[in-house]
């Protein structure tokens, strides 16, 4: 049972085949264009190739195929030529003033036993002294990264 069936129009199988011969085209963009064309089973096409003949000639995962038909027949021809865009939103966990606190701590004294402040040590203290409920030591060398502040050594001068 054929779940999604390809049927390219004569202008849409000509677009296909000028962005897969000619021009600068990104992979992924030419890549689903052959995928199209091999996977039409219009009146335009001449011979139809098999998922698994497209998957061998191509390199690619049978998966990519299917994901490619799916967006066409579910989106339409400009959607299945071009990725998807992230849909994912994050809330921010941190804040300016939170990023004072930390710049803070990472300035004073590191605790009793350490030479200098570690990415761990400053996320267990923000945590500890409430700045923020959870941390990871990334997210630490990022803020820290982003203000171009150093945990190195010190300078005289």
């Amino acid at each position: 049972m054929k779940k999604y069936i390809v049927t390219l129009t004569k202008d849409e199988r000509e677009t296909l085949r000028n962005i897969a011969t000619k021009g600068k085209h990104k992979a992924h963009k030419i890549l689903n264009a052959l995928i199209l064309l091999d996977c039409d089973s219009g009146e335009f096409q001449t011979s139809r190739s098999t998922n698994e003949e497209i998957s061998r000639v191509l390199n690619i995962s049978m998966k990519k195929i299917d994901r490619v038909k799916k967006r066409f027949v579910e989106d339409g021809f400009e959607f299945a030529l071009d990725r998807k865009t992230g849909n994912r939103l994050y809330e921010r966990k941190t804040d300016g003033d939170f990023e004072a606190h930390l710049i803070a701590l990472s300035c004073s004294d590191p605790p009793e036993g350490f030479s200098r402040w570690s990415l761990r040590l400053l996320a267990d203290k923000a945590v500890e002294l409430n700045y923020i409920d959870s941390i990871s030591h990334e997210s630490i060398r990022c803020i820290l990264k982003k203000t171009n502040s150093s945990l190195g050594e010190k300078k005289d001068g």
